[in-house]
């Protein structure tokens, strides 16, 4: 059996608050009926998901979200209580077609203003919970929110380091500053893909970003491999935009590696979610053994026999079994490369 979506249990779990919200409504102020309001209710939420759904696939509203949140918070506001109140409308028009309820056309899709302050102050709490969301990243987010790793507990995971090539060179010659506006426009391109294929960024340690998967999740249909190359692809698609802005195309090596780690919650002031082991070492072992082998992917063997197959156009090349510092046993690496790359290289040669 195929398994739901995601996005279709976020829709439904959205759609069923937006329904007790306006039950609640009725509840609070004794206005409405308590079938007519859910139905105000989840027409006014669907409006509202999907008009969040709609700007985040926007490059505009993109950069609005990357800039500062006391810009960010009313711009998304108003535009959040212009699809509230559009939603609010179409609710009231059902109701109406319906016949639920004996009011007039013009009465059931106006909202009163007491219906607008009460949606305005329920879609600031959805801004304010997605811009936390964005700030942190949605699977922290929602740990944090459930409590689950409040104690610690044993768990399995994918994780990628991806480490910009080069960051040390552009600092020295272009200053501090420049270095990291670049960093965090590499680090903003990567986020889509990751993303799409169901991955966390983790941290961003320097020029180093930490993204990880349950591994479950990150070996289904080698959906980390393929968050890999699709960060490839978006680095390397708009190539003169990124010579325009700052000299030079992003370059990135990758290190892969999967396996049980300890996750906690820690921090007072702050908190954050922590990941603690030796497959944390490791990958960071095989991410430095790629600079060694003058390698830009790299995945580690035990990795590689645990998915099912490789992406459609990716290919591995064995590079036998090394040492590294902290690991007693030797770790066989596979290098990781398209098809094509693999062939032209061969014809050069």
């Amino acid at each position: 059996m195929r398994p739901i979506s995601r996005s279709w249990i976020f829709w439904a779990v959205t759609l069923l608050v937006s329904a007790g919200a306006g039950l609640l409504y009725t509840r609070l102020f004794g206005i409405g009926g308590y079938l007519t309001s859910p139905i105000y209710g989840i027409f006014t939420g669907a409006s509202a998901l999907g008009t969040d759904s709609l700007l985040r696939r926007s490059p505009a509203f993109a950069r609005l979200r990357s800039g500062p949140t006391l810009i960010y918070l009313p711009v998304a506001e108003a535009i959040m209580l212009l699809a509230v109140v559009v939603g609010n409308s179409a609710g009231g028009l059902a109701c109406w077609a319906l016949g639920l309820a004996d009011w007039s056309l013009q009465e059931a899709i106006t909202p009163t203003a007491r219906a607008v302050i009460y949606s305005f102050v329920v879609s600031s709490l959805y801004v304010f919970a997605a811009r936390v969301r964005d700030l942190i990243g949605g699977e922290i987010f929602l740990n944090l929110l459930l409590g689950r790793y409040h104690k610690p507990i044993e768990i399995e995971r994918v994780f990628l380091f991806i480490d910009i090539v080069g960051s040390t060179a552009y600092a020295e010659k272009h200053g501090d500053l420049a270095a990291q506006t670049f960093m965090g426009a590499v680090f903003a391109a990567i986020a889509d893909p990751v993303r799409e294929y169901r991955g966390s960024v983790e941290d961003y340690v320097g020029d180093l970003a930490i993204i990880s998967w349950p591994l479950k999740r990150g070996i289904a249909e080698a959906r980390c491999v393929s968050c890999l190359f699709a960060i490839d692809a978006a680095l390397s698609r708009d190539a003169l935009g990124w010579q325009r802005r700052f000299g030079r195309v992003p370059q990135i090596r990758a290190a892969m590696h999967g396996g049980p780690v300890v996750a906690a919650e820690i921090g007072v002031d702050r908190h954050k979610i922590a990941y603690f082991g030796d497959v944390l070492n490791t990958t960071a072992r095989i991410e430095a053994l790629s600079r060694t082998l003058n390698v830009s992917y790299l995945i580690s063997g035990d990795l590689l026999a645990r998915l099912p197959g490789l992406p459609e156009g990716i290919a591995e090349r064995d590079l036998g079994s090394h040492r590294v510092r902290g690991r007693d046993q030797l770790l066989a690496v596979h290098a990781l490369e398209r098809k094509r790359d693999r062939a032209a290289a061969r014809s050069v040669a």
